[in-house]
């Protein structure tokens, strides 16, 4: 009879154990497809934020050549300067994204090895535990 409570505590454990580690598993793909998410509304802001650039540096060109003011010089100048500014810009924010996108992915392993962890603890208690109520830890 005590075998037959052995087997099911340890049962009950092993169900255990790989709920957690399914759940581990599951959290990882979410943490995946929300770097995803954030990789293409990235993307979409980017894009955003380059048509309003180009939108801005032509608007910039029509009133210099509206005025008569010739595209080289100090303009022009100016214009190259804003330019690189806008770039560096641009590039701080890229990686400020592809930092997000790492940190989410990051933490869905973490999720992950530590639903492996948690699942090795459960195994490991709930097999103590069977154990003792088999009788084969009795002093």
């Amino acid at each position: 009879m005590s075998w037959v409570i052995t087997a099911i505590a340890l049962t009950g454990t092993a169900v255990s154990a790989y709920g957690q580690v399914q759940a581990g598993k599951a959290q990882e793909e979410q943490m995946k497809q929300q770097a995803e998410q954030e990789k293409l509304a990235a993307e979409s802001r980017e894009l955003q934020r380059r048509e309003e650039l180009n939108r801005a540096l032509a608007s910039n060109v029509v009133a210099q050549s509206m005025s008569g003011i010739a595209g080289e010089g100090t303009p022009a100048s100016l214009a190259l300067e804003s330019a690189k500014k806008a770039g560096l810009s641009e590039a701080t924010i890229d990686l400020s994204e592809k930092l997000r996108q790492s940190a989410l992915i990051r933490a869905g392993k973490t999720a992950k090895q530590t639903a492996y962890i948690g699942a090795a603890g459960t195994l490991l208690s709930g097999t103590a535990t069977a154990l003792d109520a088999s009788g084969k830890f009795e002093d």
